[in-house]
């Protein structure tokens, strides 16, 4: 295995191809680095469904073990109950997925006790700089005392936790479609809703780390067909998409429509507040939609403003206290969940407010989406800085234009918005735009793509 592991650590996570990019092997030598770099005396570990992760997991559990740290392993869970293990536990924590990426993919999702995160700038550059080394020399020495390997369950724990934070009792019965993806969501949805007075129907529950019927990302329009199609037909109040590791979850109402991950960013927000007496920072980065802190204020909170990406989100909620955090990828962050990304946590929020009132989802959430945005546009191109610097020329000089670089090129006015930002990965431009009317969105998209596509 190569010593260079700049294509697989990434900024968040470690994330390759199996076994061309990284195998148990390597996975070793991340247990062995990771708990050296947390300090770690004990560590807990889950994996998702992927046929890689068992394999995967129990290696990186047997590189911390030998170094005479104590390994709780919860075996298949999703991300954020991952998370809850970490926090509740108060230990360190390694989540082993490729989230949404196809089959051949997998990666390792770390966090510190109480779900903090390990990010490049948080310990990852360490960890990958131990791994390559080791990859090298061989691994250090292993401890006099090897560490215990022992499993737990906390599948049960977990569900009633994100049950104890928001009140189903009194909901009306409601009938949700949920497509799991063939991802995790198939493991933790039957537990978490157990009981409630819903009646799910379930796609794609069996755990299929091939992923037989689509990918597991329901950003993608592609991958939420199936579930609009079948809430229409079964007359279902809403629908509910998980992707891979189900940290994340997308809504449909009852007509199938997408509802957008900045309206239930609002909605949640709204509810969050309202529990904490009208009054808190909310954290939303800055591709949500105008009416995130338009609702936040409306409703006695403070919106703070970041850039893209989880590290970030968690870094702001830790440092401002913030109650909530959300953004427009439908990562969902709450102060009661060790400041982590829970999906499901938000699709309670979702069910409750909808099953607290009589009206269709679609009108529940009108209040929440005032504008209209492009979604994220993806463009090729060959020089980055080049292309946000014809945009800042085009616009740069416009009285009624306010340009800020908090995270690539935003540029507003009073009736429109948009982000161009760099890939960290890919030489691509990722734009999003927001107006206050249809027309003005397209036109604006249109001129934003003509420079960045020129």
């Amino acid at each position: 295995m190569a010593a260079d592991l700049s294509q697989i650590v990434k900024a968040y996570d470690v994330r390759g191809v199996v076994p061309d990019q990284w195998d148990e092997t390597l996975a070793e030598l991340f247990g062995a680095a990771f708990v050296q770099v947390t300090g770690a005396d004990a560590i807990v570990i889950g994996h998702d469904m992927r046929p890689s992760s068992p394999g995967l997991s129990g290696a990186f559990a047997r590189g911390a073990a030998a170094r005479g740290v104590d390994v709780t392993e919860i075996g298949l869970c999703s991300t954020d109950q991952l998370y809850y293990a970490s926090g509740s536990l108060g230990l360190p924590g390694a989540m082993f997925t490729a989230s949404h990426n196809p089959a051949r993919y997998n990666g390792i999702k770390m966090c510190r006790a109480g779900a903090a995160p390990v990010g490049q700038d948080t310990g990852l550059t360490e960890i990958r700089e131990l791994a390559e080394r080791w990859s090298e020399s061989g691994a250090p020495a292993p401890a006099a005392t090897p560490g215990t390997v022992t499993r737990r369950e906390t599948l049960e724990d977990y569900a009633a936790h994100l049950r104890s934070l928001v009140d189903l009792t009194s909901i009306r019965p409601l009938k949700v479609v949920v497509d799991a993806g063939n991802g995790m969501g198939g493991h933790t949805v039957p537990t978490v809703l157990a009981g409630l007075p819903l009646t799910v129907v379930p796609m794609y529950f069996e755990l299929d780390g091939s992923f037989p019927n689509h990918e597991a990302n329901p950003l993608d329009p592609a991958n939420i067909v199936d579930l609009q199609k079948r809430v229409r037909e079964e007359g279902a109040d809403l629908g509910l998409a998980f992707d891979g590791d189900a940290d994340r979850c997308f809504v449909v109402d009852e007509h199938g429509d997408p509802v957008s991950p900045s309206a239930i960013t609002a909605l949640v927000a709204a509810r969050e507040l309202a529990r904490n007496g009208g009054r808190g920072v909310v954290i939303h980065n800055l591709i949500t939609s105008w009416t995130v802190p338009e609702v936040v204020k409306e409703n006695g909170g403070t919106p703070v403003r970041t850039r893209v990406g989880h590290s970030f989100i968690k870094a702001e909620m830790a440092n401002s206290g913030a109650i909530f955090g959300g953004e427009h990828s439908a990562h969902y962050y709450f102060k009661d969940f060790w400041n982590a990304d829970t999906g499901m946590l938000a699709a309670l929020h979702v069910l409750a407010a909808l099953g607290g009132q009589e009206g269709p989802l679609s009108g529940l959430v009108a209040q929440y989406d005032r504008y209209t945005g492009s979604g994220e546009i993806n463009s090729t191109v060959a020089d980055q800085a080049d292309r946000i610097a014809a945009i800042r020329a085009a616009y740069g000089s416009r009285e009624d234009v306010t340009l800020d670089e908090l995270d690539g090129l935003t540029v507003s006015t009073a009736d429109w918005w948009f982000n161009v930002r760099p890939s960290n990965t890919e030489p691509l431009l990722r734009l999003n735009a927001e107006a206050r009317d249809a027309a003005t969105m397209a036109t604006v998209r249109d001129e934003i793509l003509a420079i960045i596509r020129a």
